[in-house]
């Protein structure tokens, strides 16, 4: 009895409850009149009744049923609005019953996922600022010491100390370079930075990696060499593209010995523009594949002991905020290939 009063609690339900009842007391009260009558037609009279009673019943079920599939496609609707980003997005939940109380459920859910989005996208940009103002306030003090460093360098020419301060100055670009870096990985995590995306040529934007690295591939004699097409576009921000990239490639000079060959490689398909960088180094250890993306991930195979763990997690970073791909394929002894796809908008 108490499921039956729940059921009505829903005013269309008991409207159509109401209908269908009257709609069978009518009809009973003129078979019995028919009935009563003795008429000779009483037989059709009382068919063409229960025709009417099915109609009547068929037709308020219809309207009933056509009520409830707008109210569904209406819900499917905010629905997908809230899922597109319109975080205002309700569903209309004015009357009684159970279908209403589940559109105000799924309302209270909207609410609290818009409140712990709030609240996320707070932390994350308290933490971009705290880390923003921890790395201001790093700089003064990291050059500070680099001039005092330069000092030492300068008055102990041939000594151990001049031997120190050249490794001192080793460890102070090491936490300028950790200090940039978390300052733009976090940047990116809050969401804060705005991308700029243009057309821009690939040739180029690699080029200028090219020549940022040329000195430092010629010291280490390592050959590091370009391959695409001059004309290829990408849309996006320059500046980040080339970051991305650029941390790869760092990557790959880090884990490659003399004699050893880095390329860059860019191509266009039929949907994609496609990076890749390959190296003929050491390889990376199947045991550290799922972790290179990781945050100040160090492998315990590695003999580089200069990284700090951010450049391949800043590239993927940057290369998401794109809409782009990042995956990487490696043999040990063999090399290491990283790829990077960007589907083409006009393409979608």
């Amino acid at each position: 009895m108490s499921y039956i009063m729940k059921i009505l609690t829903n005013r269309k339900i008991k409207h159509l409850f109401c209908i269908t009842l009257a709609a069978i007391i009518f009809a009973c009260c003129i078979c019995l009149v028919c009935v009563g009558l003795n008429s000779e037609h009483a037989a059709l009279y009382i068919l063409f009744t229960f025709a009417g009673l099915c109609a009547v019943i068929l037709a308020a079920m219809y309207l009933y049923f056509k009520d409830q599939g707008r109210l569904m496609d209406n819900a499917a609707e905010q629905i997908k609005e809230y899922i597109s980003g319109n975080r205002n997005a309700r569903i209309e939940c004015n009357d009684e019953g159970g279908l209403y109380r589940l559109f105000h459920e799924v309302n209270s859910l909207v609410a609290i996922l818009n409140a712990h989005t709030e609240n996320e996208r707070r932390s994350k940009i308290f933490m971009k600022d705290t880390i923003s103002d921890i790395s201001h306030q790093l700089k003064t003090p990291l050059a500070a010491l680099n001039i005092y460093n330069g000092l030492i360098q300068t008055e102990t020419e041939g000594s151990e100390i001049k031997e120190l301060a050249d490794l001192s100055e080793q460890e102070l670009d090491r936490i300028e370079t950790l200090v940039k870096n978390l300052l733009k990985i976090t940047k990116l995590d809050a969401g804060t930075i705005v991308l700029e995306k243009e057309g821009e040529n690939l040739s180029d934007m690699m080029r200028d990696i090219e020549k940022h690295y040329a000195y430092r591939a010629e010291h280490e004699k390592k050959t590091l060499s370009l391959c695409g097409d001059d004309s290829i576009e990408l849309l996006c921000d320059r500046s980040w593209i080339i970051e991305a990239v650029d941390n790869i490639v760092k990557n790959a000079l880090d884990h490659t010995k003399e004699g050893d060959s880095i390329q860059i490689k860019w191509q266009k398909f039929a949907s994609v523009v496609q990076i890749t960088v390959s190296d003929t180094g050491c390889g990376i250890h199947p045991e550290d594949m799922p972790h290179i993306f990781k945050r100040f991930y160090r492998s315990r195979f590695s003999k580089d002991t200069q990284g700090i763990g951010l450049g391949l997690p800043l590239a993927k970073a940057v290369i998401e905020a794109h809409s782009g791909t990042i995956e990487v394929d490696s043999e040990l002894g063999v090399g290491t290939t990283f790829t990077i796809n960007f589907l083409i908008p006009t393409k979608l």
